[in-house]
């Protein structure tokens, strides 16, 4: 039985067709059909039943996925224990926000695949929450407040972020002194958040409103900087605009609490080496980037 047939199987039946599992492992369609047959006839049983929508597991097939998937994850596990020290090959598949992931991350996931000649890496930078199971990422980079969930999280580093807005709204707006008086001002959002504060040990809850919303927080400070409201943004967001002058800190005695920024993966997985080695890279990154200075200290 064929490790990469076994390993085909297993991303069909995550991804719930043939053609997002060929994206996933970089193949054509063609190709994941027949190693799906080739898997099948060796069997002799119906894993998958085609459908319009895709493929959805049979009996047999729920049942043989979790024993597929525990198959390739200990190969995956025995290739590592017989590289040279430090050696990663294979593949990583890492989302990661596109806010500022690519100025950010990148340059760790960069370097990371510069040292490793024989691993390849793939990241999606959105902004988008990104279902790790059902998509087929390994990993993902999160930032801000993590929600409850089944990933295992590791913090790789703190993000301080303010409230912010140009100079020109607060001449013509004047700024919010308190939390509740950000009632009164249009805010810069994503969705309908709520926004937290800090009043000393109490945190202070408030659900703003504004006419202008992104899913970018790149977008956001520029809509701040052209004066269409307040923001608030992590500071390795605004700095460079904070500095110029063209955006100012408001509000500055509730701070916002503490976020972070966290390696997720997958629960009940062996955490694969490619994955620690990714983390301790961005730990290390946090601690020395002067991106990140001004949010690296308490």
């Amino acid at each position: 039985m064929d490790i990469e047939e076994l390993r085909t199987f297993v991303e069909v039946a995550d991804a719930g067709g043939v053609s997002p599992a060929a994206l996933r492992l970089g193949v054509s369609k063609s190709i994941v059909s027949r190693r799906l047959a080739r898997l099948e006839t060796e069997l002799g049983v119906q894993l998958l039943a085609r459908t319009t929508r895709g493929a959805a597991l049979t009996e047999a097939g729920v049942t043989f996925r979790e024993y597929a998937a525990r198959v390739c994850t200990e190969m995956d596990v025995a290739r590592e224990a017989i590289l040279p020290a430090g050696a990663l090959r294979g593949r990583l598949r890492v989302a990661a926000p596109l806010s500022f992931g690519p100025t950010h991350f990148a340059p760790v996931l960069a370097e990371m695949a510069r040292r490793h000649p024989q691993l390849h890496i793939h990241t999606c930078y959105s902004d988008r929450f990104v279902d790790l199971i059902a998509e087929g990422y390994d990993c993902a980079i999160r930032v801000g407040y993590l929600q409850d969930s089944n990933l295992i999280a590791r913090r790789i580093g703190p993000i301080k972020g303010k409230l912010v807005a140009s100079p020109g709204y607060i001449s013509a707006h004047g700024s919010p002194d308190k939390p509740e008086e950000l009632i009164a001002h249009p805010a810069l959002m994503q969705s309908t958040e709520a926004w937290q504060f800090l009043d000393g040990d109490n945190v202070i809850s408030v659900r703003p409103q504004g006419r202008f919303k992104a899913d970018n927080g790149v977008a956001l400070v520029a809509a701040a900087v052209a004066g269409l409201g307040i923001a608030y943004l992590p500071d390795c967001l605004t700095h460079d605009s904070v500095t110029a002058g063209a955006l100012v800190p408001i509000m500055t005695r509730y701070p916002p609490p503490p976020a972070g920024a966290y390696m997720v993966r997958p629960a009940g997985q062996h955490p694969a080496q490619k994955i620690r080695v990714l983390t301790e890279l961005l730990i290390e990154y946090f601690g020395t980037s002067p991106h990140f200075a001004g949010t690296a200290s308490s």
